[in-house]
């Protein structure tokens, strides 16, 4: 896989039981990747290992005052140093490339799960959370992936590097053959620790990152209520806390590096004064001295990645276990189509079997619920997205085929579901509105359904360099340059044109006056009376114009009428609609009894 090549036709199904088991599919994912780039290290590392050779060579030959063998000695540097040279080019090249394109590969699964769970997503995993997954996490897992590759040529290379020694010069052999797994091996036991504390670094870290997402996100409400301050000492605490542990971290990595550098730099201490012994006794050569001297210096530069290893292993363990833990979330029940399912069209009535909820087709219903919370679980349910607590349920009926059987994308092609606070992405207002549609309903239409004709015009006169045409107007990240009203009504003119076959709407007025929200309900009621629609709402306004209207009281549907029907006949509808209390309901309760009493009297 080249970087070219980007984005995969299909990132693959990750193993996300755990965090290691994440690791290890990812660089499954990437074995071409990675046998390159063992390649081009195995070249790398062994010309640095054979350059002992060259110079040991011509020390000797120096010393016999052999110019044929100090020819040769030249030849051969000048091709271990070609060697270095193209193994270290395409080394980096190609550990670039898989961390490049590992990175893309859990970004790609990060967009699909995201896809695929919508705004169910941030209701089971904190905003904070996927932001840092989807930013600095995938950055650290293509890290240990990149580094794989590089370990695994520096073991090689030192495993060749002892065999050699030990064919080359026994007697020095020996010593480096025991003494470089010592070293390579000696900071094992304080890996642990130094896991741990990444670990604590990390959570902190993500809680930290959490905080100011959910802080930024705010911020217009924390302004409104005066807690700016109070948030603002929050994060402060976090950080230092942040602070702390990476200071906590930073020591046991600043003692392993210690342990890498000196325990080598005592092994090579020994090497020198035990060959210098040989040497004087006539047992081996002063070039065999230079050559086991310069190849145990060299093994410094192979030993360092073990020390790599294990720091890019503890950096992306918690960020693999954070990815693993969202890549893990399910749609729903996971049920297998027959052939031939995937081609039937759902229609007809949307049933809520849970809720006893039923929507008929064609038909604009409205939807009580005294608990907005409740309302915005029913709205992800009747979208296809049930709730954890909701496990074991039947699934949502559209025309008695359960939403979990279909595909997701037929599924998301018939259900629509707009949530309380939509999201504008940024671009111009064509742009927002180029969405996936039927064809049915065009721009314009949609537009004047959700009485958009101020946001228009005030779009039309932000607009620079576009002469005045809105539709070319650029719209700042998530709306922020609109009010909550204008922002509310161009998300709903997206949902109008998409005209799905069914379309939920939770609460689509709340954040406009009362003239617009009448003037909305009716756009709503004129633009889709062939179309299914669904509303979670308690206004007046919008209750008056559904066809039917159902109360939803404590997880059931409990009655269906008309808004004027309930309004008149069911206490509990009343109490929501019109913000009665228990205890003005229990007066009103008692008042008209004692008028049927004295009714009954004068009787």
């Amino acid at each position: 896989m080249q970087i070219r090549d980007l984005p995969y036709a299909d990132p693959g199904v990750p193993d996300v039981r755990s965090g290691t088991r994440f690791l290890l599919w990812l660089g499954r994912q990437q074995l071409g990747g990675q046998v390159k780039s063992l390649l081009w290290g195995l070249l790398h590392h062994l010309g640095i290992a054979g350059l002992p050779l060259g110079v040991g060579l011509a020390v000797q030959a120096v010393v016999d005052r052999d110019g044929g063998r100090l020819a040769l000695a030249g030849v051969l540097l000048v091709v271990l140093g070609s060697a270095i040279a193209a193994g270290d080019v395409m080394l980096h090249r190609t550990a670039v490339t898989n961390w490049i394109t590992a990175a893309a590969r859990v970004q790609q699964l990060l967009s699909r799960k995201t896809a695929e769970l919508g705004s169910v997503l941030t209701r089971r995993v904190a905003a904070g959370e996927v932001v840092a997954v989807s930013t600095g996490d995938v950055e650290r897992i293509g890290w240990f992936v990149e580094a794989l590759s590089r370990f695994a040529a520096a073991a090689v290379t030192l495993v060749v590097i002892c065999v050699g020694l030990v064919v080359y010069q026994p007697a020095l052999g020996v010593v480096v053959a025991v003494g470089i797994p010592v070293l390579a091996l000696a900071v094992l036991p304080l890996l642990p620790r130094a896991t741990r504390r990444a670990d604590v670094q990390r959570e902190k870290a993500g809680r930290a990152t959490e905080l100011a997402s959910d802080t930024v996100a705010g911020l217009r409400v924390l302004r409104g209520i005066g807690g700016e301050e109070l948030f603002l000492g929050r994060y402060r605490a976090a950080s230092q806390e942040v602070r702390g542990a990476a200071v906590h971290s930073a020591r046991m990595w600043a003692l392993i590096a210690a342990i890498q550098v000196v325990l080598p730099g005592l092994l090579l201490i020994a090497v020198v004064a035990y060959g210098t012994r040989l040497a004087l006794d006539g047992r081996i050569e002063v070039g065999e001295l230079v050559t086991v001297y310069s190849a145990v210096a060299l093994t410094h530069h192979a030993l360092r990645n073990f020390e790599e290893i294990a720091q890019a292993f503890s950096f992306s363990r918690p960020s693999a276990r954070r990815a693993a833990r969202v890549l893990a979330l399910a749609r729903t029940t996971t049920t297998t189509v027959e052939a031939g399912d995937g081609e039937r069209r759902a229609t007809g009535d949307l049933y809520d079997p849970l809720t006893g909820l039923r929507a008929p087709a064609g038909l604009f219903t409205a939807v009580v619920c005294g608990d907005p919370d409740v309302a915005g679980r029913l709205a992800d349910r009747l979208g296809g997205h049930p709730a954890e607590a909701d496990a074991g349920h039947t699934s949502v009926l559209l025309g008695g085929v359960p939403l979990d059987e279909l595909p997701l994308a037929d599924a998301r092609t018939v259900v629509l579901v707009q949530d309380k606070e939509p999201v504008l992405l940024s671009g111009t207002l064509r742009d927002l509105l180029d969405v996936p549609a039927s064809g049915a309903v065009r721009a314009e239409e949609a537009l004047a359904a959700a009485r958009c004709d101020d946001v228009l015009d005030a779009l039309a006169q932000a607009s620079v360099g576009t002469g005045g045409d809105a539709m070319r107007t650029r719209i700042t990240e998530r709306g922020r340059s609109l009010s909550g009203g204008q922002r509310q009504r161009l998300a709903l003119a997206r949902s109008l044109v998409a005209d799905p076959e069914v379309l939920v709407l939770d609460e689509p007025t709340s954040a406009v006056d009362a003239h617009t929200e009448a003037a909305v309900a009716a756009g709503i009621a004129e633009l889709r009376r062939t179309r299914t629609t669904v509303v979670l709402a308690s206004s007046p306004l919008l209750l008056d114009r559904a066809d039917r209207v159902v109360l939803v009281h404590e997880g059931q549907a409990v009655a269906v009428g008309t808004h004027r029907e309930l309004l008149a006949g069911e206490p509990r509808y009343r109490a929501v609609v019109t913000r009665e209390t228990d205890e003005e309901l229990a007066t009103a309760s008692r008042g008209a009894g004692e008028l049927e009493a004295l009714e009954g009297e004068s009787a």
